[in-house]
């Protein structure tokens, strides 16, 4: 068995290759893309005549990567980052002795290893995430919008965003035609947005509909179609969390510790994982708490009557939803309001 650690980027990748020993029998450079890349890879499989592994660390392409790079190897291994990071800390740092230090740890068996999700759920979650990126794009023109009505110091007679309001908005005449301009391409953004918006929830509707799980995580109170795809995207497959408290480290909802001596000192939140699946739990949290009794509950618990300890609830909150929520997935009980 040899081992390849790749350091990869856009145009050009160091390899190191280790051998069965630990011995470092090769270090080059591939000037190219990711065909060159995979290509050496190959080459280097067939000139050893023996089978390989491959690591390399998590990034845009990874999942691309580890897909083309498993009809080659004989394992394939994504590493995080972050934890990498952590383990490696050098003053003398380059390509090279990245690859040489990531051949290392696939060597040794220490990878820490990030979840390679299958195809079809990449590209849901990236639907997801487009579908985030296209509502914060709405937003800013809506803040446009109304900023340039407040420069003006016209006040809206009808809600802004619907029928009457788009009506009224596109009757406005200004003294300088290069206002109207301004109004006539925010309008035209807006409406383009929001058909893209109505587009890309329509197939995220038909991706859900095909997932048990999605509509499982809608019985508990609060949560709708979009927190719940989520949710289940980002999840996947529940049985690789070995416990219910490791959902909150994957989603960030857990404190940053600082434990020296006997104290533990906590910090805010980590924001590790995915910030779409965090943002729509706490989003559905502030729901939760008023349509469930049992969630409410816990909440107030949490406040224990002190107004300044709500934002530390709701993230509280929303870290209880994520547990309810894998503890669903596993064993597909809806959710109870009783137990």
């Amino acid at each position: 068995m040899l081992y390849l650690g790749l350091d990869v980027h856009i145009k050009r990748t160091s390899i190191c290759v280790l051998d069965e020993n630990g011995k470092e029998i090769l270090s080059r450079e591939v000037m190219g893309r990711w065909p060159e890349v995979i290509a050496e890879v190959e080459r280097i499989r067939d000139q050893a005549l023996d089978r390989i592994a491959v690591c390399f660390e998590a990034s845009c392409p990874s999942g691309f990567l580890h897909d083309e790079l498993r009809k080659v190897a004989s394992r394939v291994v994504v590493a995080n980052p972050s934890r990498v990071r952590l383990i490696f800390q050098s003053k003398r740092k380059n390509d090279r002795i990245d690859a040489r230090k990531l051949a290392t740890l696939l060597f040794l068996d220490q990878v820490p290893a990030a979840y390679v999700p299958g195809y079809d759920v990449r590209a849901w979650r990236q639907t997801i995430e487009y579908r985030s990126r296209l509502i914060a794009k709405r937003t800013r023109v809506k803040n446009e919008i109304r900023a340039l009505l407040r420069a003006h110091g016209l006040p809206s007679p009808y809600k802004l965003w619907n029928r009457k309001g788009l009506e009224w908005l596109s009757g406005l005449e200004f003294k300088h035609g290069l206002t109207g301009l301004r109004l006539s391409l925010l309008l035209e953004e807006l409406l383009s947005l929001h058909q893209k918006v109505k587009l890309v929830e329509r197939a995220l509707k038909q991706e859900a509909d095909r997932r048990p799980g999605v509509r499982l995580l809608m019985t508990i109170p609060g949560v709708g179609i979009r927190t719940a795809e989520a949710l289940v995207a980002y999840i996947d497959d529940p049985h690789r969390f070995h416990d219910s408290k490791s959902i909150g480290a994957y989603f960030g909802l857990v404190p940053r510790l600082d434990s020296s001596a006997g104290r533990d000192r906590l910090g805010h939140i980590t924001k590790e994982g995915p910030g779409t699946g965090r943002r729509l739990l706490v989003e559905a949290s502030w729901y939760a708490i008023r349509r469930s009794k049992k969630i409410g509950a816990f909440f107030d618990r949490i406040v224990n009557g002190d107004p300044d300890r709500r934002k530390i609830a709701i993230v509280a909150t929303a870290h209880y939803l994520a547990r309810v929520s894998l503890a669903m997935l596993k064993s597909g009980e809806c959710f109870d309001e009783a137990a």
